[in-house]
């Protein structure tokens, strides 16, 4: 991803005012020397699922890197005034601001894995004012394309192996997100967009072939399939549904016929209205006794998940599958809910004091320290992962203990295992294992998150009430998890 290509501008304004503000209150109150500790999660896995992909992360690092406050930026912040009419901030923490290099240690999951409620998908480690200037464009970078990349794996589990097209950039919202949701559908499983200047930035293939303003535009159907043919006899699709369903197919047929004589071969049909199901199985027919046997049916309007599984549930004969609005939107759910915790924060006398946030709702307590997740798999089968803090002792006897419910509490008895979270950045740098990770591009993190989800039990990927994969606290996090909310209650 290259934002460059986008915007062609510092991206530090990319935030929100109460962001800069806390950071100029830490500044002057002199806290520039200390170190914070911040984890980025989920607390539900989004469309009433069992798992996300994580998505999104290489995109941030584009940021990461090229994040500065340029000249303009602090002169737009020197405008800024309180209720007095004074200025917001004070000269020094506009050069502080300035001078600025980003030196944080992160740590996040890669793209393409399978992720689950309260799992760190990002930690980092530097100097609290640099953490909390990054809170806003992590969210909105990570969040979005988590959520778009989980909508794209679970339209492609339903087509069951079939390509899915992504047709969305014309309901996305806005030219970034039409771009990102690009991005983050081809992550998840799709294998091409209909857009174009993401096809020329991402590199993902591009596909698409005519609307029915092109068949319109002429005195008849057979004459529109006609003169695309003559433009285009190597990547002729025809869009049926203009007038009536069957008699374009049969007018598809015909001008195919024609295709064939001249050497080329009609690549298919595509339906975008009417009973799908119905009209699939119908074309079939027609196209096979025409003898077009491998003339692929291409289906759109308003596909989701359980729309093309009830399609698939109807024998509707349909190979490739476009979908548009509900996947670029994630149309039944308009954000992921991710987060940002403050976990630690730096003592004077060296290393972290755990910390943590309370609340009304038990699931919105955070887990305390520097936290990471170990996944534990037997053979080719993923079977639990355990969220533990790096800063206590290790682990002899694995085991998980549910936050949201104490008494459930899960052994992990499985010899084999690895850590999610991988080096990014360190000192501001990026690190030679993010490099090696990125060499692949979007075509390896594509490929990993088909591994990932093949390694899972089939019942955590339903659609409808999906087992809970077992996911927990190590014993000696669940512990000072518990402390320091006893503590923070005046009850220790």
């Amino acid at each position: 991803m290259h934002l460059s290509s986008l915007y062609g501008r510092s991206l530090s304004l990319l935030t929100d005012l109460y962001q800069v503000t806390m950071a100029y209150g830490y500044w002057q109150q002199g806290r520039q020397g200390e170190h914070a500790i911040f984890h980025h999660f989920f607390r539900e896995s989004p469309f009433g699922g069992g798992y996300a992909i994580a998505a999104g992360l290489e995109t941030f690092v584009e940021y990461l890197k090229n994040f500065s406050f340029d000249a303009e930026d602090i002169n737009y912040l020197s405008t800024l005034t309180g209720n007095d009419g004074e200025p917001l901030f004070e000269e020094g923490f506009l050069v502080h601001l300035l001078d600025m290099e980003i030196t944080c240690d992160v740590d996040a999951i890669d793209e393409g894995t399978v992720v689950f409620p309260h799992e760190p998908l990002v930690r980092i480690e530097g100097p609290l004012i640099q953490c909390q200037l990054l809170e806003t464009a992590l969210l909105n970078i990570i969040n979005f394309q988590t959520l778009i990349a989980t909508k794209s794996a679970r339209i492609c589990q339903a087509a069951q192996g079939e390509p899915v097209l992504e047709f969305g950039l014309r309901r996305a919202q806005g030219i970034d997100g039409g771009i990102m949701a690009a991005r983050a559908a081809y992550i998840g499983g799709c294998v091409g967009t209909s857009n174009l200047l993401a096809g020329d930035i991402l590199g993902i293939p591009v596909k698409g072939t005519h609307a029915h303003s092109w068949v319109m535009s002429y005195g008849s159907e057979i004459e529109a399939f006609e003169a695309y043919a003559d433009a285009m006899p190597n990547n002729c699709i025809f869009l049926v549904d203009t007038y009536d369903t069957i008699e374009g197919v049969k007018r598809a047929i015909e001008v195919g016929k024609g295709l064939r004589e001249d050497g080329y071969e009609m690549i298919g049909i595509r339906l975008d209205s009417g009973d799908l199901a119905y009209l699939s199985i119908e074309a079939r027919k027609l196209l096979d006794a025409a003898g077009f046997e491998d003339a692929k049916i291409v289906a759109s309007n308003g596909l989701d998940e359980k729309t093309i599984k009830s399609l698939k549930d109807q024998n509707a004969q349909i190979q490739i599958w476009g979908v548009g609005t509900k996947l670029a939107t994630a149309y039944d759910q308009p954000a992921l809910g991710g987060v940002y915790k403050l976990s630690a924060i730096s003592k004077q006398e060296g290393g972290f004091e755990p910390r943590i946030k309370l609340s009304e709702q038990r699931i919105k307590i955070s887990n305390p320290g520097c936290l990471q997740v170990r996944r534990f798999y037997d053979g080719e089968e993923f079977r639990g992962d355990m969220i533990y803090n790096i800063h206590q002792k290790s682990i002899e006897k694995p085991s998980i203990i549910d936050p949201m419910d104490e008494t459930r509490r899960t052994p992990l008895d499985f010899e084999q295992h690895y850590d999610l979270l991988n080096p990014v950045f360190r000192s501001g740098e990026i690190t030679t294992e993010f490099e090696m990770v990125s060499e692949g591009g979007l075509d390896a993190k594509r490929e990993k998150t088909k591994r990932q989800l093949d390694a899972f039990h089939t019942g955590v990927k339903r659609f409808d009430n999906p087992h809970q994969y077992p996911v927990g606290l190590s014993k000696p996090l669940y512990e000072l998890r518990r402390c320091l909310i006893l503590e923070a209650r005046g009850q220790e």
